[in-house]
């Protein structure tokens, strides 16, 4: 810790800082065109142990809860709302899988923020976040990963 706050302050700080961070990436995540994200590169591609989104559905049970995820995207000037399927077609599809991982992305930035938060807490202030950052964000990128599988079966079979 370098910064010692008092825990109002730094529990204060604490929110904060999740609301720049989370609302503050999805900005400007939005802003970079949808062609820049390419769902299908080496990082963002689903592995074979995911078995195109199906690892979701039998380990996490993902279609009982991913609909109750919000889907702050679709709130920002130029954002694409991911909860509901507005066309079928392979352009829409393909915009798509770009805006999953765009989501994705936005998440895993959230999480490899939480060092930023040594600077003002002590070791179990971190411990508190990071654990905050995996119950906001984790959710999120597993249902990503899973629409992403979903999307890409769906695009072969067309």
């Amino acid at each position: 810790m370098l910064v010692e706050l008092p825990i109002v302050w730094t529990t204060l700080l604490n929110v904060l800082a999740w609301l720049i961070i989370q609302l503050g990436l999805a900005w400007m995540m939005i802003r970079i065109p949808a062609n820049r994200f390419n769902p299908r590169s080496l990082i963002a591609g689903l592995r074979p142990w995911e078995n195109s989104g199906r690892f979701y559905e039998k380990i996490f049970r993902i279609k009982r809860w991913k609909d109750r995820l919000p889907d702050a995207a679709g709130r920002f000037k130029g954002g694409f709302a991911k909860a509901n399927l507005r066309a079928n077609t392979p352009d829409f599809l393909e915009q798509f899988l770009r805006e999953t991982w765009r989501g994705e992305l936005t998440h895993l930035l959230a999480v490899l923020a939480v060092p930023l938060f040594a600077i003002w807490n002590p070791g179990w202030g971190v411990a508190v976040n990071a654990a905050c950052a995996v119950v906001l964000n984790v959710p999120c990128i597993l249902a990503q990963r899973y629409n992403r599988g979903r999307f890409l079966r769906v695009l072969e079979r067309k």
